[in-house]
């Protein structure tokens, strides 16, 4: 197969160094994956007697294949021989053609094993009980430099018991001193962002009280990558166990540690774990207490901002955010005193998802049939009754499709007394969302 490839100039006197050449260069066909056809980095070989790149060969199995890719035959085992001839002849082929700008492809390292996984956990394991904080740190630091070498190591580590030993870890030195043993603590909070699922033991050591009171804690604290790490384990704890929400908001400042991670982002991925944290926090039983807690600490107008340009999972969870918040009298308040609150709800039909949709149907729904009659007005004079109609023509569920008859019903007894109407708006090519 022949590659374009640009190679500076040579042999001109006063060649600018910005000055390339194009040329042709032929990649053996030996030397690239049958799957990827890019140059092999990782050269193993299937029982077949193949050889493809690790990477690819790696993800053809993962998605559920047993055959080989070339030949169609029925894999007698998925085990990977690395082929170290082809990698080396890869390797001078590289150093060869140094000159083309093809830089020489490294030895892979040698993937970890399930067996050593296994024993670097129970060395951890050991240690925790000794209460040697020390070699716990050092065995941490090994398994998380495995980790980062590549996606294959990552997922043995995380198949293979990592988070149940950790989190036991974690638990044992928080009960000790957080104080003492914060670097610690720190570092096995950030492995754990990776390591879910945790299984059943893991989740009791990290949903215990000792230990839901050191995440709090990071949670409220001033460094930012620890803030980060403690909402992110905290949604995943969560999502697993709904119990854990009323054990996390009897901690003194959650809420309002939840809340600065809303107005002052982190980043993306903190600011999606955070609101399916609050998401959950108002669907508990002390929902209602939550709710207004949020309202008066002004979560509202951080939610409405993040609805601006916000993907489509973000949107979604802070639509069903605002969906629990518009369930109470004072979260309806501090909705209705927000000149966003309408116009965002009304552009977000049809424009996001089914589920966004969905929410902002609730949400109109309750905000109108507040007996609020500016919400019926405003709404629709920005559009919502034309819109709202095709929601009724492109389907939805039956729950929202009540809502949405009572809010057209609703919104028509203004129709002699409004110029909202507008025929030629061209929704008939709306297409239906995702």
């Amino acid at each position: 197969m022949i590659f374009p490839w640009k190679r500076r100039k040579a042999g001109r006197a006063g060649a600018r160094k910005d000055e390339f050449l194009d040329v042709e260069l032929t990649i053996p066909t030996y030397f690239r994956c049958p799957i990827s056809l890019d140059l092999m980095k990782d050269p193993v070989t299937l029982s077949t007697g193949i050889t493809y790149d690790r990477e690819s060969i790696e993800k053809w199995i993962d998605t559920g294949n047993k055959t080989c890719p070339v030949t169609n035959q029925v894999l007698r085992s998925f085990d990977q021989t690395p082929n170290h001839a082809i990698r080396k002849m890869i390797q001078d082929w590289c150093v060869e053609n140094k000159s083309y700008g093809i830089e020489r492809i490294p030895t892979p390292r040698i993937p970890i094993t399930p067996y050593e996984v296994s024993e670097i956990c129970s060395r951890i394991e050991a240690a925790t009980q000794r209460r040697d904080a020390i070699k716990c740190l050092d065995l941490l630091r090994k398994m998380k430099n495995l980790a980062k070498e590549s996606e294959r190591n990552k997922r043995c580590i995380v198949q293979n018991g990592a988070s149940c030993a950790l989190a036991a870890c974690f638990e044992l030195f928080a009960s000790l001193s957080i104080e003492e043993y914060t670097d610690l603590l720190k570092e096995i909070l950030s492995a754990l962002t990776w390591t879910f699922p945790l299984g059943e033991k893991g989740i009791s050591k990290l949903g215990s009280a000792i230990s839901l009171h050191c995440i709090a804690l990071f949670l409220k604290g001033d460094d930012l990558s620890s803030r980060k790490h403690a909402v992110l384990v905290l949604k995943e704890l969560i999502s697993e166990d709904q119990d854990f929400v009323n054990s996390l908001m009897e901690i003194e400042g959650t809420v309002e540690a939840l809340f600065q991670i809303v107005k002052v982002p982190i980043c993306p991925t903190a600011t999606k774990a955070c609101l399916v944290v609050i998401y959950h926090m108002t669907l508990s039983q002390n929902s209602e207490m939550i709710t207004l807690k949020f309202v008066e600490i002004g979560l509202i107008p951080f939610i409405l901002e993040i609805l601006v340009d916000g993907d489509k999972s973000i949107c979604e969870m802070a639509l069903g955010i605002l969906d629990h918040i518009s369930s109470r009298d004072q979260g309806r308040k501090g909705m209705y005193e927000n000149a966003l609150t309408i116009p965002l709800l009304v552009k977000k039909i049809l424009r996001v998802s089914n589920t966004a949709t969905r929410f902002v149907v609730s949400i109109l729904w309750k905000l109108c049939m507040g007996e609020n009659e500016n919400a019926v007005v405003e709404s629709m004079q920005l559009g919502a009754f034309e819109k709202l109609l095709v929601v009724l023509q492109v389907g939805c569920g039956e729950n929202s499709k009540a809502q949405v008859t009572e809010l057209l019903k609703l919104m028509n007894l203004y129709k002699d007394e409004l110029d909202c109407y507008a025929s030629s708006l061209g929704f008939k090519f709306l297409k239906r969302p995702n």
